[in-house]
C-alpha cells in the first residue's frame, strides 16, 4: 500500500534561496516543507549586511542580467512579505553613494552611465554626483564627487528572513527541523552542503568562505543610502543600526570567531565615516558564505538524480539574488521550464 506524499516540495535549507523558493513554489499552489535542522537564518543568511548592490553596467553577462531581474523583484517581493507576515524586513531602496579616488575613476563612471542607460533602461540610473544633499552621511572623495545608483538597496538579513519565514507558514507551508524527503527535493543548504556536491569529474562546486561584520549603533536616518568605500559596504539599518561588512577568508581556524581582521575592518570604516568614529558595536558576527567555483549562483537540476535539484552559491550577493533563483527554481521543479542562464548550472562548473 502506498501512502500519498504530503507535499509536493521538499526544501533542504531554510536560509534565503531555500525560503525564496519555497515562497514562489507556495505561490504557484505546490505544498511545501522547509527542513533545516538549525532553524530559519542560521548560516550566512542570518548575517548583519543586508546589501541589495548591483555589479557595475558593463561587460554585461547573464550573470548581471539575472542579478538586475532580481533586484527589480525585490521592490515587489520584500513589500508582499512584509504584508503577509506583519513583520518589518528592513527593505528600503536608498540607492547607493560611492567616493570617486581620481580623475581616471571618474572618467569610467561617466561612461559607465551610458551602460546603465542602455542596460537598466528606466528601472533605474547611475549618476555622477557631488552629493551635497547626504553629508556627513558620506566618505571623503578625493575628487569631491560620487557615484550614485538608485538600483541598490538593502534590507535587514535577520529582519528579512523572520518576515520570510512566517509568510511561508500564513500561506501554508511547513518549517521543521527534520522529516523525511517527499516529492521532488531542493538541496539549498549553503555552506555546509557546497562542497558535498561535485560535477562529473567529482570536483566540489565550491568552497565556505569566511566572513566577519559588525553592528553599530548609529541612527543615520530613514533617507540614509547605502555606502560602499574603501572595499567595505556601509549599510543604515531601519532600527537606527549600521552595518559594516566584511572580510573575505579562504583560511581561517573558527569559522564562527570574530578576530584582529574584524578590528581592522572597524578601523578602516571609522576613518572613512568620521561619523561613526564613536558608534558603539553592538555585534560581531563571523560565519561561512557558499562561494561557487564559477561565482554564480549553481541552480537546476542534479544531473543522474532524478528529482532533486540545487539552489547554492549565494555568496555575497545572496539576498540580490534570491527572489530571481525562488522564480526560476519554482518554474523548472513545478512546471519542467528551464530558465536558467548559461554559467548558472551544475553542468557549468
Amino acid at each position: 500500500m502506498h501512502t500519498l506524499a504530503t507535499v509536493d516540495v521538499t526544501i533542504r535549507g531554510a536560509g534565503v534561496f531555500g525560503l525564496c523558493i519555497a515562497w514562489a513554489c507556495l505561490q504557484r499552489g505546490a505544498r511545501v516543507r522547509v527542513i533545516d535542522p538549525a532553524g530559519p537564518g542560521a548560516g550566512a543568511s542570518g548575517g548583519v549586511v543586508g546589501a541589495l548592490a548591483p555589479h557595475v553596467p558593463e561587460n554585461w553577462n547573464p550573470k548581471k542580467a539575472f542579478q538586475f531581474d532580481s533586484l527589480i523583484m525585490a521592490r515587489r517581493l520584500w513589500p508582499e512579505i512584509e504584508e503577509m507576515s506583519g513583520l518589518p524586513t528592513g527593505y528600503a531602496r536608498t540607492g547607493r553613494l560611492q567616493p570617486i579616488a581620481d580623475e581616471a575613476a571618474l572618467a569610467l563612471a561617466q561612461d559607465r552611465k551610458a551602460g546603465a542607460r542602455t542596460h537598466w533602461g528606466d528601472a533605474a540610473q547611475w549618476d555622477v554626483t557631488r552629493a551635497a544633499d547626504h553629508a556627513p552621511w558620506r566618505p571623503h572623495s578625493a575628487t569631491g564627487q560620487y557615484i550614485f545608483d538608485t538600483l541598490s538597496a538593502h534590507l535587514s538579513p535577520r529582519h528579512a528572513v523572520e518576515a520570510l519565514a512566517k509568510a511561508i507558514t500564513r500561506l501554508g507551508g511547513t518549517i521543521c527541523d527534520a522529516h523525511a524527503d517527499e516529492g521532488a527535493v531542493v538541496m539549498a543548504t549553503g555552506a555546509t552542503g557546497l562542497a558535498e556536491v561535485t560535477n562529473r569529474n567529482g570536483t566540489p562546486l565550491g568552497a565556505p568562505i569566511k566572513g566577519q561584520a559588525a553592528l553599530l549603533a548609529f541612527d543615520a536616518g530613514e533617507a540614509a543610502p547605502q555606502l560602499f568605500a574603501d572595499q567595505l559596504h556601509i549599510i543604515p539599518h531601519f532600527d537606527g543600526t549600521v552595518a559594516i561588512g566584511s572580510t573575505t577568508e579562504r583560511v581561517f581556524d573558527d569559522a564562527q570567531e570574530t578576530d584582529e581582521q574584524l578590528d581592522a575592518l572597524l578601523m578602516r570604516v571609522r576613518r572613512a565615516i568620521p561619523a561613526l568614529a564613536e558608534a558603539r558595536v553592538i555585534r560581531r558576527w563571523a560565519g561561512l558564505r557558499p562561494r561557487a567555483r564559477s561565482r554564480a549562483p549553481i541552480l537546476g537540476a542534479l544531473p543522474d538524480q532524478p528529482g532533486r535539484f540545487i539552489a547554492n552559491g549565494g555568496f555575497k550577493i545572496g539576498f540580490g539574488m534570491a527572489p530571481k533563483v525562488g522564480e526560476v527554481m519554482a518554474h523548472l521543479v513545478l512546471e519542467g521550464v528551464d530558465v536558467i542562464p548559461e554559467g548558472f548550472r551544475v553542468e557549468d562548473n
